[in-house]
């Protein structure tokens, strides 16, 4: 987030709690896809993201001594890391990626629960969601889930006590935006909970939208990694998070369906 940013949300409050954390940046950001550790390392700066996702079955964070791992250039003392069980298709596989990760970060309990359905869509399975957050959150984990934008089922999620809830606004990596407002719309007014969309953005403007229906945050990766200027769209990316934001706390004008003169006509010499 810019430093004027950043001393705006400080001075009014305005931070993203997520359980017992406090961020001043909305923007979370995933780390696959892109070409190198190198340009991870600049887009997550780029981006001002202070919580980094990371998928524990994909990626090197010590489990694997000899290989590069993500954490030299994602260091912990930096940046919240957000253990995520992306390619988990049954809770089982997903609850012992989660105490893997709290084993590799030295008891860190902030998880993102990812249950996949199938590799086509790439769907939660919202059966063996519910199956794996009450489990974690039973066994001491703060659990940001990942699900569809049912707000029936996100209303679930919150009242199991998982500390903030992740609709889907597009399939994983489409690119395709928001697809129904409306939903998403519903589950922000009913939720006690943050709300962070995760999933399907693709520019700038889906971003914006997502802040501007009162989201608490937005999580993405393949819209930064696969741009043709990863670092460039990152830096996008966090602007439009702080002018959604701005434009949601403002208060936009009611819409209408005629003309209204922006310079009165009252008091016109003809």
């Amino acid at each position: 987030m810019s430093t004027a940013a950043t001393e705006l949300n400080a001075d009014t409050g305005d931070l993203l709690q997520v359980g017992n954390r406090r961020f001043t940046s909305r923007l979370l950001i995933g780390t696959g896809k892109y070409r190198d550790l190198e340009e991870t390392g600049r887009a997550v700066e780029a981006s001002g993201a202070e919580v980094v996702t990371v998928a524990i079955r994909r990626t090197n964070i010590g489990q694997n001594p000899d290989e590069p791992n993500l954490l030299d250039v994602v260091p912990p003392d930096r940046y919240t890391i957000l253990p995520n069980t992306a390619g988990c298709y049954s809770a089982k596989d997903a609850v012992r990626t989660c105490r893997l990760a709290r084993e590799l970060l030295d008891g860190h309990n902030l998880v993102k629960l990812e249950v996949l359905g199938d590799e086509k869509t790439l769907f939660p399975d919202i059966t063996e969601t519910l199956v794996a957050a009450e489990q974690l959150i039973a066994d001491g984990f703060e659990v940001m889930v990942y699900t569809s934008d049912d707000p029936l089922i996100a209303k679930r999620l919150e009242e199991m006590g998982c500390v903030s809830v992740m609709p889907l606004a597009a399939p994983i990596g489409s690119g395709l935006g928001i697809q129904n407002r409306y939903n998403i719309l519903e589950i922000v007014e009913n939720a006690a909970v943050p709300i962070i969309v995760d999933a399907g953005v693709g520019t700038a403007s889906d971003a914006t939208i997502a802040m501007e229906l009162g989201c608490d945050g937005v999580l993405m990766n393949t819209a930064i990694a696969a741009a043709r200027e990863p670092l460039l769209m990152a830096s996008a990316m966090r602007k439009a998070i702080e002018a959604g934001r701005e434009a949601y706390r403002a208060g936009r004008m009611p819409r209408r369906r005629y003309a209204s003169a922006s310079s009165p006509l009252d008091g016109t010499i003809f």
